[in-house]
């Protein structure tokens, strides 16, 4: 049977690893750090997805501009802390290689820095597997639809040959504007309702039931 899609491209932080709690305390610590404001959890939790820089000023609009970059460096210490007890969610590598066996295409577009995400490929192993990646340093951040677009672009995938899965609303929306489908999984930072409201193909709760998903429809 042929597949309904030649690319599947992946969010990283909430999608393919566990690590929505420990980005949004680095925000948290590091605003208690500047004597700021500490934003709840739910609003750390909105921004993830979005480029460093663009998360900071939503999270802190407050802040003088001059004063972003200290922000920025303070998350940086708190989240690199504990970056290397972060893990995948369970049966993520077993999905990707089964993804890999079925011909298809498979790429990256997250809020991450190249450096962080180079960093989180090596230690995970998984650099081999994709096929191309895009970070919110090289591209405008999501939910502009621009690392979609050069994906694409690169790879030679028509928009509606491509799924983005995602589990936040930036993500969603990024895909909405690049014209491709698009999957949430309600594992990582938006809840359920926000992430229908952006009328993805389906919500998920964990890659076994996106595995499941994939088979049926992809």
């Amino acid at each position: 049977m042929s597949n309904r899609f030649d690319l599947v491209v992946f969010d990283w932080d909430g999608t393919l690893m566990d690590s929505t709690a420990s980005i949004a305390s680095a925000i948290r610590s590091a605003c208690a750090d500047l004597g700021l404001a500490v934003p709840s959890v739910e609003q750390a939790r909105h921004v993830i997805g979005m480029g460093l820089a663009e998360a900071l000023r939503y999270a802190v609009p407050e802040l003088g501009e001059a004063d972003y970059p200290r922000l920025a460096e303070r998350y940086r210490f708190h989240y690199l802390a504990r970056d290397q007890e972060l893990v995948l969610f369970d049966g993520v590598e077993d999905l990707l290689h089964e993804l890999r066996g079925r011909g298809l295409l498979l790429a990256v577009a997250t809020g991450k820095s190249r450096r962080g995400l180079d960093r989180v490929l090596a230690q995970t192993g998984l650099a081999p597997l994709f096929d191309a990646t895009r970070c919110a340093d090289e591209c405008f951040s999501k939910p502009h639809p621009a690392m979609l677009l050069e994906l694409m672009d690169e790879l030679g995938v028509e928009p509606e040959r491509t799924l983005m899965i995602g589990d936040t609303t930036h993500d969603l929306l990024m895909a909405a504007n690049a014209g491709t489908p698009a999957l949430g999984l309600s594992c990582g930072a938006h809840p359920v309702d926000q992430l229908e409201g952006a009328e993805p193909l389906a919500v998920l709760d964990s890659a076994e039931g996106l595995r499941r998903w994939l088979i049926a429809n992809a």
